[in-house]
């Protein structure tokens, strides 16, 4: 018998009107406050800082996050943790909020501008902090180092400027993260002085898997739970897996998981599509799962030795038309357009021409029919096609699954309940954002992580190729986050070696793979 087809009634997060729930994993006793710039011309940046340091600090507690002008005396009274965006130089911040800061025991966390003005504020800032804020260093920095580990700086964000403190008492502060320049020379990245740590930049930007945003994660994770576990778990997940993959090559690659007690996850497209025969000499190619026979008794294989499934899309790719590759199912974007420019790099358009509440639904409705008339449970997790939706589609994904797999993409002016923007998405001003661990996003989303990416044999729309050893190196960055899931997936088609390499490199490191039911609890 089948299994019975179930569909979640669309709900909204009942909750304050700029407060969010922790993850799973969260400290229900910690409640962290995040602040962010909202003036200048810049100003509509400050609001993606601000979210994107929420969706990190939900896996150690729950949080409120709002403009750093509308601080009222005292708030901080009420928070265990505050962390600050400084986005806009010389913000007009509240008085109230420099004068709680100054006063408070609680951990906080300063990025980038006005640090100035809180040591100006201060009686003694030197004195209570042992060091002082200085200059903005705009030297070549592109090494910074944390615990030992060298991470990335991108020579894009070298411009902005990296500001410096001068350790003036050595028994209160030290630098516990230092930039190295292209010279040798060495400045301050991150100071800690008594219960304030600072940041020199914002880095949230140019960003990548090996990139000082790692350092960033760990640091806002001391200040939403600084009782944070120390775990070292990890993720692997089959990618693209539809009706044209070789059954054989999946329980090949399922009896090697299991030999070596690997749990793992398979993104599957349930039903596939080739309109234009794009791989079948111009004859068009539509296969419903269930017609699949050979695959579905391979998934169903899979998920006798320690296989989850997840839902990666309806068909994962929009319509006959390239979009931007194919038009086939794997290939491209279902919930947004793209397309390729003279520079060969994939640019993102806007959500596609026919994008409401109804139409994802129907495409995640007719996903679940087509598990059902296989003979599977339709999934709880969902891995959108390329990372890429609509907010319309996120509200729809929260509502449908019990988690994401993926890494975020938000554009500004939308936060839910009116927390942050005009509450209109302006896909104009679009960014994203991935996780080296367990988070519950603005949308209310539980995102499993993936930080470490999939092996590619050879370079693609200016992205370079990416071996094992290049998915370790990032793994071997990634340790210095407490309590760090290391994540990654990897195609079919390939060699098994490659999916060998991996495993066994990470195991190596100290990590266990675990199913995500596991992760997805704490």
């Amino acid at each position: 018998m089948s299994p019975t087809l179930t569909r979640n009634v669309i709900t909204t997060l009942v909750q304050a009107p700029n407060a969010f729930a922790g993850a799973p994993s969260a400290n229900a006793n910690q409640n962290t406050l995040v602040l962010y710039d909202s003036t200048g011309q810049w100003g509509w940046l400050g609001e993606a800082y601000g979210v994107m340091a929420g969706n990190l600090v939900t896996h150690g507690s729950k949080y409120t996050m709002h403009e750093a002008v509308n601080y009222v005396a005292g708030e901080l009274n009420g928070y265990t943790g505050l962390i600050y965006i400084g986005s806009t130089y010389d913000e007009p911040l509240p008085t109230a909020l420099l004068d709680d800061v100054l006063a408070t025991t609680k951990p906080v966390l300063w990025m980038n501008d006005n640090i100035w003005q809180l040591s100006a504020r201060a009686a003694n800032f030197a004195g209570q902090y042992g060091f002082t804020p200085m200059y903005f260093d705009f030297s070549n920095t592109l090494t910074v180092t944390y615990k030992g580990v060298a991470l990335q700086r991108n020579a894009l964000s070298v411009p902005s400027g990296l500001l410096q403190t001068a350790i003036n008492d050595p028994t209160k502060a030290q630098a516990i993260a230092i930039a190295t320049n292209d010279t040798g020379g060495t400045v301050n990245w991150a100071t800690k002085g008594a219960n304030l740590t600072y940041i020199g930049e914002i880095p949230f930007s140019y960003t990548g898997p090996n990139d000082r945003y790692l350092a960033a994660i760990d640091l806002i994770g001391k200040v939403s739970n600084p009782n944070m576990l120390a775990r070292k778990r990890a993720l692997v997940r089959i990618e693209d897996v539809d009706a044209e993959d070789s059954p054989a090559q999946l329980r090949a690659i399922a009896n090697y998981l299991y030999s070596k007690n690997v749990p793992f996850s398979v993104a599957l497209i349930p039903y596939y599509v080739d309109p234009n025969g794009f791989y079948n000499n111009g004859v068009p190619v539509s296969i419903h799962l269930y017609q699949a026979t050979g695959l579905v008794s391979a998934l169903k294989y899979m998920q006798a030795r320690g296989g989850t499934m997840m839902m990666h899309g309806y068909s994962h790719q929009y319509s006959n038309i390239d979009n931007p590759y194919t038009a086939v199912s794997g290939d491209d974007f279902e919930f947004y357009t793209a397309h390729i420019n003279s520079t060969n790099s994939v640019i993102f358009d806007n959500p596609v021409p026919v994008d409401s509440m109804s139409w994802a639904q129907g495409r995640i409705t007719s996903g679940f029919q087509e598990f059902s008339k296989a003979g599977l449970f339709p999934p709880t997790i969902f891995v959108p096609p390329h990372y890429a939706a609509s907010a319309i589609d996120y509200q729809v994904f929260q509502s449908e699954f019990k988690a994401l797999s993926q890494r975020d993409l938000y554009a500004i002016g939308w936060c839910p309940n009116g927390a942050c923007g005009t509450g209109t998405p302006d896909y104009t001003r679009i960014y994203g954002q991935f996780y080296p661990y367990l988070v519950r996003n603005i949308f209310g989303s539980v995102v499993l992580p993936e930080q470490l990416g999939d092996v590619e044999l050879v370079e693609y729309n200016n992205n370079p190729p990416r071996f094992p050893a290049d998915i370790l190196y990032s793994a071997n960055c990634n340790t210095v986050i407490q309590d760090s899931v290391q994540s990654f997936f990897i195609d079919p088609t390939l060699d098994i070696s490659y999916l060998k390499q991996i495993v066994q490199g990470l195991q190596a490191m100290g990590y266990t793979f675990v199913p995500v039911s596991v992760v997805m609890q704490n």
